[in-house]
């Protein structure tokens, strides 16, 4: 069983900045891919980041030049540091393992909001 804790959300101005950060425990035998997905209200959940097993990164063109996705290997670790923060990226926040199986984490709300 893998678990995923997410923690680093919260309320922030617009224009601020947040790190989000996803720990992955239990018996994982391998990592393809760890990314952040994102779920605002009445909205469907959608890809903001991933990094593949081999370092490369995909950021979706909304948060291009303001979100960046990293990977701490060694401690099953993967962050993303979000900045200069609009209204639209609120939203729950999720974290996202591809392994052996799908995993997800129970979520982070982000608000941003004056």
């Amino acid at each position: 069983q893998v678990h995923l804790a997410e923690s680093g959300g919260g309320l922030v101005q617009p224009g601020g900045s947040l790190r989000l950060s996803c720990v992955a425990s239990g018996t994982i035998l391998a990592i393809y891919e760890m990314g952040w997905y994102r779920q605002a209200p009445g909205k469907q959940r959608e890809l903001v980041a991933k990094i593949h097993d081999n370092g490369i990164t995909y950021h979706v063109d909304s948060v291009k030049d303001r979100f960046t996705i990293s990977r701490d290997t060694a401690k099953n670790t993967v962050s993303l540091q979000m900045n200069s923060l609009k209204p639209e990226d609120t939203a729950v926040y999720y974290c996202n393992l591809r392994g052996s199986e799908d995993y997800w984490g129970q979520g982070t709300l982000v608000t941003v909001s004056s």
